[in-house]
């Protein structure tokens, strides 16, 4: 069965359509499962189902039934329980006939949906896809299905991956599990909040200009983008294709290097994923940060930047310099331009891959249109949200006759300079300490008026997709408000197994163990 959840779509919960979801088997599930849930790491998971000190069933069950009891979040969009608990029944039969257990047996693994799955509905958090059933999946989620892991749904995500708050969803927004009148940040913000609540062991996200990695930092969650190229991005629902990577949320540096360990690699079905060979990240985590340089840029210190944040941040690098590590004065010089360059290349290509969705072959259809072009306009009038419409104009104007030169052209020469950035400052670094987000969790409806000053909401992640590089977020601390702080870590082009080793460094030496114990109280 697929449940459908949100509100105010045709289609979904409150429309007056029926929805798919049934009730999971009844049982009853303790705390102490809850704790599994949000403490067990992926290795610990394999090893009790392979010891047969823990079911696969039970573990998954015990998921589904925190998903609906969860379910103010708005975290899932739609849910997988009957293929989740089919799946886990097969790891357990497979463990007590003694077979091998691939890598990540019975990890409890939620998808952002702008990735498809075969006859799973697909929505990218929009209207214009909101019965969308794909005839294929995504490389990344089958890589994750034939390392054994478990999908429990599909989680709700800013429209077409389009925001920093997952307030654009046309399924509803997503609520901060550490303070559901804040917001889980974006666009994986489902994801993000499925991993924090204890929903999921890990999830996959996309990150195009900072939606891991941002709303990681502001659910106290680990995420990762790769390096551009590093996973395959076929079955991603596109929004900039120069930009878009999948990557993986998790609580622990480990488990995201568990998980990026399946989906990386070349795959012959995108011809953007290198063929440049993938490391063990897992094994690449060993080793101390004795002699690690690590770079930190005066650039991402200034205006704007959150005290409480700041002062986390330094402390963080601070526990580096005690770790051995050597602290060294990096320059990015063109990141003042990142927000203007990034907002015309990020649109221009939203502009052109969102011009499939016309009403025609599949998805949304407005109806009673008496033209061919009356049809096709009204159903982009209808099926699109006012971000999405934004980020059309804004591409279509960018690359207009007269406009091509001195606005996307140039944004891509600007590009070429904050990649040569990086490549000069890692010329004197191993990895860069960045802030992740300028603050800590801001409230719903907070910045939706101002959509300035939500974009610079990424301020501190965009480059990093600009250049293509890896950048991992972490949690390094509390504000006093007691909302998770993130601290970014930037990598070298395929260079994931030294910067994962330095985050795992740094997460051994914060020791970050805070929860968010307002969901306890939904």
């Amino acid at each position: 069965m697929q449940g459908c959840r949100g509100a105010g779509v045709q289609g979904c919960r409150g429309a007056g359509v029926p929805q798919e979801q049934g009730s999971v088997e009844s049982s009853i599930i303790s705390t102490e499962i809850y704790l599994e849930l949000r403490e067990l790491s992926i290795r610990t998971i394999r090893e009790r189902i392979a010891a047969r000190t823990l079911s696969a069933v039970e573990l998954c069950r015990a998921a589904l039934d925190r998903i609906e009891r969860l379910s103010e979040l708005n975290a899932f969009i739609t849910v997988t329980a009957d293929a989740a608990l089919a799946r886990a029944e097969q790891i357990d039969r497979a463990a007590a006939s003694g077979d091998p257990l691939p890598p990540l047996a019975g990890a409890i693994i939620a998808i952002k949906d702008n990735m498809v799955i075969s006859g799973v509905r697909t929505t990218a958090g929009s209207r214009i896809l909101f019965n969308y059933k794909p005839p294929y999946t995504a490389t990344a989620v089958e890589r994750l299905r034939q390392a054994g892991a478990i999908v429990v749904g599909k989680t709700n995500c800013d429209e077409f991956a389009m925001g920093s708050s997952n307030e654009n969803s046309a399924y509803g927004p997503v609520k901060n599990p550490w303070d559901a009148a804040r917001v889980p940040g974006g666009s994986s913000g489902g994801s993000a909040v499925a991993v924090a609540a204890g929903m999921a062991t890990a999830a996959l996200g996309s990150d195009t200009g900072g939606s891991i990695r941002q709303p990681a930092s502001l659910c106290g969650v680990v995420g990762i983008k790769p390096t551009y190229g590093r996973v395959s991005r076929y079955g991603l629902i596109a929004f900039g294709s120069s930009l878009d990577q999948i990557g993986p949320l998790a609580n622990s540096v480990e488990d995201v290097a568990r998980i990026l360990n399946s989906i990386a690699g070349r795959d012959s079905s995108d011809s953007t994923s290198s063929d440049i060979e993938t490391d063990d990240y897992v094994a690449a985590l060993e080793g101390d940060a004795r002699g690690l340089r690590v770079g930190v840029p005066r650039q991402y210190y200034g205006e704007g930047l959150d005290p409480e944040v700041r002062a986390h941040i330094e402390a963080a690098i601070k526990k580096f310099e005690e770790m051995g590590a050597e602290i060294v004065d990096v320059g990015l010089p063109h990141t003042e331009y990142a927000v203007p360059v990034y907002y015309l290349i990020a649109t221009a290509e939203a502009s052109s891959n969102l011009a499939r969705y016309d009403g025609v072959r599949y998805g949304f259809r407005a109806e009673e249109a008496p033209t061919l072009k009356e049809m096709y306009s009204r159903t982009r009038d209808q099926g699109f949200g006012a971000e999405v419409k934004r980020r059309i104009m804004l591409g279509t104007y960018a690359l207009s006759a007269g406009y091509y030169d001195a606005y996307y052209g140039k944004a891509q020469k600007v590009r070429s300079l904050i990649e040569s950035d990086f490549r000069n400052a890692f010329a004197s670094c191993d990895v860069i300490a960045t802030p992740t987000s300028p603050t800590p969790a801001f409230r719903l409806g907070e910045k939706t008026d101002d959509p300035l000053e939500m974009y610079l909401s990424d301020i501190y992640t965009i480059t990093v997709n600009l250049a293509g590089v890896p950048g991992v977020s972490l949690p390094c601390g509390l504000s006093s408000e007691g909302l998770p702080i993130g601290i970014q870590l930037i990598g070298r082009h395929f260079d994931e197994a030294r910067l994962l080793r330095a985050a795992r460094n740094l997460e051994r030496a914060i020791a970050f163990n805070s929860k968010p114990g307002a969901v306890e109280n939904l």
